[in-house]
């Protein structure tokens, strides 16, 4: 029976002229190169050289197998690459969870993917306190990417998996049509408009004791919980709010990014994973994710 490493050989050979240069870019020897193709001579009883002490040429017999050889070898490549194909999608699909302003993160591994690595791959978008309830038992998510600021109220099975992905710090983000009010010193912030988390929020609470360690008692011009939401409100000129470093990818030319350092604040980005449902492939798209 034919081999194909006798095959790719005898392509090799065929195509560079030598058993010599066959066997350099086959990682051989030659005298290995030369044993295969007396060995597949023997196999098909024909000559498929004829040897001289300065060279090998290729007789037709040879070319002709080299031609039907190279037919052979490219089926028997896609026909592994199927396989492979087959078995990456036979592992189990992947639900992730995710909270709004990572999305952005996720869309970018996605779109870097090939079709065939991104296929199965199930992805919910909401706030990490309705991720967590869907990884308990009887949940149908995998894992969930979710944030938590100080010590807010969040809380998850001890069974899940903690991975920590990063911090993300927080900005005062103001209108740009506002004046110039650097360097940002609480006292020239307390009289301004702010946008704030809805009250009874775990985010709005933290930030309620944030204000208050510094004396700020803020005139809310409005309350929103999604950052796109609270960026087009400040780009409007409705207040100043703070904002995340990743809510602030791609922000428009219309507000102000100021890195207080009296803020020091920021929220922990890390992935809960259920033990039983963490396979290879989750565990790839999990290190892709890490910002």
């Amino acid at each position: 029976m034919l081999k194909p490493e006798q095959l790719r050989t005898l392509r090799e050979v065929v195509q560079l002229g030598s058993f010599a240069a066959a066997a350099n870019r086959l990682g051989y020897t030659s005298s290995a190169v030369s044993q295969q193709m007396a060995a597949l001579e023997r196999q098909m009883g024909v000559k498929l050289f004829d040897r001289s002490a300065r060279s090998v040429l290729p007789t037709s017999a040879a070319e002709a197998l080299a031609r039907h050889a190279e037919v052979v070898l490219s089926d028997i490549e896609r026909l592994v690459a199927t396989v492979q194909a087959v078995h990456r999608n036979s592992e189990r699909q992947i639900h992730l969870g995710v909270f709004p302003s990572f999305a952005d993160v996720l869309t970018g591994v996605l779109r870097r993917m090939k079709p065939e690595d991104r296929a199965g791959i199930r992805v919910s978008i909401a706030e990490s306190s309705q991720l967590i309830p869907r990884l308990g038992a009887g949940g149908e998510m995998d894992a969930a990417i979710v944030y938590q600021v100080g010590n807010s109220g969040l809380s998850w099975p001890s069974t899940l998996g903690r991975r920590w992905i990063a911090e993300d710090r927080y900005k005062v983000v103001l209108p740009r049509g506002w004046p110039d009010l650097a360097p940002y010193r609480v006292e020239q912030l307390v009289d301004l408009p702010w946008i704030m988390h809805h009250p009874g929020s775990s985010d709005a609470f933290f930030f309620d004791s944030v204000f208050a360690r510094w004396n700020l008692h803020p005139r809310v011009a409005c309350h929103s919980d999604d950052f796109k939401i609270t960026m087009a409100m400040i780009e409007a000129g409705m207040g100043a709010a703070l904002v995340p470093d990743l809510a602030l990818r791609g922000h428009g030319r219309d507000v102000v990014v100021a890195d207080v350092p009296w803020v020091n604040t920021s929220r922990s980005i890390f992935t809960l994973v259920r033990p039983d449902r963490e396979t290879a492939r989750l565990r790839a798209l999990l290190d892709a994710l890490a910002v």
